[in-house]
């Protein structure tokens, strides 16, 4: 399986369990790994044979600014379930990056790596 690649999208959502992260909201970062067969657009040059990245990169954004969840959980599943709405897509790796989530201690980041396959 191919693997199309897109890292660092980002957009500011209110997910959270505490109220302060649903009134503010914060910025999230989404990496995505979409796993495709692309021989037959390479083979055609032919987008409509492979996913339409910037196609997924802006509903994958929607998901992030649209309905608040209360864990990154939820919020990677629904990504997933969006991105495997795509016919060539098989297989979706989502990393959900929380870099200002509400921790006490010094941090760099906190991520959610999900795989999910389609059926």
């Amino acid at each position: 399986m191919d693997r199309v690649t897109l890292r660092g999208l980002k957009a500011r959502g209110n997910h959270g369990v505490f109220p302060r992260e649903r009134e503010e909201g914060q910025t999230f970062v989404v990496d995505l790994v979409l796993g495709l067969d692309t021989a037959p657009a390479a083979a055609g040059d032919d987008l409509t044979k492979t996913v339409h990245y910037g196609v997924v990169a802006e509903e994958v954004v929607d998901v992030v600014k649209g309905e608040p969840v209360d864990l990154i959980e939820t919020l990677a599943q629904r990504i997933a379930d969006q991105c495997l709405k795509h016919e060539q897509v098989q297989e979706v790796e989502v990393t959900v990056h929380k870099p200002d989530a509400p921790i006490t201690v010094p941090f760099d980041d906190v991520t959610i790596t999900i795989t999910r396959r389609r059926p």
